[in-house]
């Protein structure tokens, strides 16, 4: 059974043993995974993420009894209840059913109108694990709402909104990447995201006797992770300010140089890095039309150099993992995906080379670390999608 079959079950099950009742409605959304372009997203940048087969489902139907919301976690096991109607310090502190609460007030702004809902949650994308679970849950709230109300939204309306809602709702300063790419995916393909004007292209991804792409979890996550995100965003838009452009897109690297005096180290770090993952991820995306996959891979290799002395946001376990995935026979590149401290490395590998690397990055990061990383094949697939009942 797919992850979308499976997610879209484990929900319809648990939603039926805590409400009694049978759904009318789901829809599932997919995490995804960045191949480059790194802390770009929230600087008017570039980026290029594929959405991947793990997915978050969301199940439920209206109740026109009961006044209020009800939602369940299937892997939580806890059930929240809330008034979409409320501000956002009103609604559960803390809690996954903020991204949901989050999305059915943003939905009421605009004015929709939705009756009393009961919802359930299911999701294969690992929490914490820089793939995105929080846009995935988001939007396949979304795209079951929209089920449920007979109404829809435009696709980058749709991604604004479960940005705003994750924003304002749960306290995430997220970019708009993730949200666009749960939801305009197409399978087969990566998703150039232009973070300026929201538009796109998909670029098509090479063919599995080509390549695998595999996911390793470091299965940490530090706790420094939201705050130092947070930080390295400000200096970006402190580096913004100083040299007076609207936003780093407008940026040489001799023009950062230039003004070496007036922005802090940590200022001219996290432009220089945003400056040059911008052109690596344009280079990328050319790479993949042309098929070089090893300009691809050094690409790759770049990027996640870049991440680790100029944005000063990988961390040993992911920098472990890249280590021994650089010095493996056939991997053509790898780099940390997500925002970093924890979560995700990713490498890009020859098909009959990818059992052996796979194993020997494995063995290497238990020896070094003293724990197991996860290890997850990726594949390109679809955005998010109404499911039938």
């Amino acid at each position: 059974m797919s992850t979308h079959n499976a997610c879209v079950e484990r929900a319809r099950e648990a939603f039926s043993r805590v409400f009694g009742t049978r759904v009318t409605h789901a829809a599932s959304a997919p995490g995804r995974v960045n191949l480059i372009g790194e802390h770009t997203d929230y600087t008017g940048g570039y980026v290029l993420p594929i959405a991947i087969d793990l997915r978050c489902a969301a199940v439920g139907k209206t109740n026109e009894v009961r006044p209020g919301w009800r939602v369940h976690s299937a892997d939580l096991g806890e059930t929240v209840e809330f008034d979409p109607h409320a501000e956002p310090d009103q609604l559960p502190g803390g809690s996954w059913a903020r991204y949901v609460a989050g999305v059915a007030a943003e939905l009421i702004k605009l004015g929709w109108n939705p009756p009393p809902i009961e919802l359930c949650v299911a999701s294969d994308v690992p929490l914490g694990g820089g793939l995105s679970s929080s846009a995935a849950l988001g939007v396949a709230t979304a795209t079951v709402l929209e089920s449920m109300c007979g109404r829809t939204l435009s696709a980058v309306d749709k991604a604004l909104l479960c940005q705003r809602a994750e924003q304002a709702w749960a306290g995430v300063p997220c970019g708009v990447m993730d949200q666009m790419a749960a939801i305009m995916s197409r399978q087969g393909h990566a998703l150039l995201i232009d973070c300026r004007d929201l538009t796109i292209e998909h670029v098509p991804m090479p063919s599995e006797s080509d390549a695998a792409l595999v996911v390793f979890n470091t299965n940490v996550r530090h706790a420094l992770a939201a705050g130092e995100y947070a930080r390295r965003r400000a200096a970006c838009e402190r580096a913004v300010r100083v040299l007076g452009v609207k936003s780093l897109r407008d940026v040489t690297i001799a023009r950062i140089d230039a003004a070496a005096t007036a922005l802090s180290e940590v200022e001219r770090r996290c432009a220089r890095h945003v400056v040059t993952e911008n052109q690596r991820t344009v280079a990328a995306a050319n790479a993949l039309r042309s098929g070089d996959l090893a300009e691809f891979g050094r690409l790759m290799s770049q990027s996640h150099a870049s991440l680790r002395d100029d944005m000063s946001v990988s961390c040993q376990e992911l920098d472990t993992l890249v280590e021994f995935a650089s010095a493996c026979e056939g991997v053509y590149g790898a780099r940390m995906t997500g925002a970093g401290f924890g979560g995700c490395a990713i490498a890009l590998i020859e098909p009959s080379k990818c059992a052996s690397a796979t194993e020997t990055i494995a063995v290497g990061y238990r020896q070094r670390c003293g724990r197991d990383c996860s290890i997850i094949p990726a594949r390109a697939s679809a955005g998010a999608c109404p499911v039938t009942v």
